[in-house]
Order: C-alpha cells, then sequence, then structure tokens
C-alpha cells in the first residue's frame, strides 16, 4: 500500500478514487463494505485582491520612473533647442548633438507605447512636439525651407 503522508489506514484496505479532495477507501469484501472518505484541508490561496494591489503598485513605480524619464528627455530637447533658436548666429552643425537627444526621447517614448506605460496617441504627441519644435528652429535659421502648398 502506498503512503499517505500524515495519514494511517489499516492494510486491509485499498484506495479506489481520489477526486475532489476526497479519498474513498473500502475493503476487498464485497459482504462488508466499509468507506473511510478523508478530507484533505484546502490549500489557503493568495487573496486575489491583495495580489492586484501588490502588482498595481510595482506596476505604478515602473510607470512612474518611465513617465519621469521621458518627461525629464523632452524637457532637455526642449530647453536646448529653445536656446539654438535664441542664438543670434548659429550654424547648422550646432544641431546634431540636439539630434542625438531627439533620438534618445523618441527611443525612451517609443518603448514607453510598447509596454504600456503611455497610451500611443500620448506618444505620438510627444514625437510631434519634439519634431515640430525642431523644424521651427530650423525654418528660423534658415536652414530648411517648407515647400510651398500646391494648390489644386
Amino acid at each position: 500500500m502506498s503512503n499517505f503522508g500524515n495519514l494511517s489506514f489499516s492494510r486491509s484496505l485499498s484506495h479506489n478514487v481520489f477526486s475532489e479532495g476526497s479519498l474513498v477507501l473500502s475493503t476487498g469484501q464485497k459482504s462488508i463494505r466499509h468507506s473511510v472518505v478523508c478530507e484533505a484541508a484546502p490549500k489557503i490561496k493568495a487573496d486575489s485582491a491583495a495580489k492586484r494591489a501588490r502588482h498595481a503598485e510595482k506596476r505604478r513605480i515602473y510607470n512612474k520612473a518611465h513617465k519621469s524619464e521621458i518627461k525629464t528627455r523632452m524637457k532637455k530637447v526642449l530647453e536646448e533647442l529653445d536656446v539654438l533658436r535664441k542664438k543670434p548666429e548659429a550654424q547648422a552643425e550646432e544641431i546634431l548633438p540636439i539630434e542625438q537627444l531627439i533620438g534618445e526621447a523618441f527611443s525612451a517614448i517609443d518603448k514607453a507605447v510598447k509596454v504600456g506605460t503611455l497610451h500611443r496617441n500620448i506618444g505620438a504627441r510627444g514625437n510631434s512636439r519634439i519634431a515640430r519644435r525642431k523644424k521651427t528652429v530650423e525654418i528660423h535659421h534658415g536652414w530648411y525651407t517648407p515647400a510651398p502648398a500646391v494648390s489644386a
């Protein structure tokens, strides 16, 4: 007979069914039917509300860090573009380090959208603001000339 841990049964009993936490045992003789029902205590499951709260707190901290990073990167880019715009004799090469910052900001925004920290429309709006501000600076200094609108 197999060992059932801390439960002990007579050797003359054999187990027939073990399902849904109940163990039904009966003797081998058909005239005398003895059955023993053993109900194991159910495992205590983690409270789902508490687990959801723990996970929500982890995600909140993670999301807060990513949003803070995005805001910081956007602020740096926009400040650098403002400084460049106010500079009277700026050269076209001065925008290259700013383009590096722009790439990093776009990457941070796109990653946040990908993992669900930001909604895709909010990410697109942030990218658009940065690109629009860059184009404004380029137009201001004459490094970029927009194509004339074609009227039909």
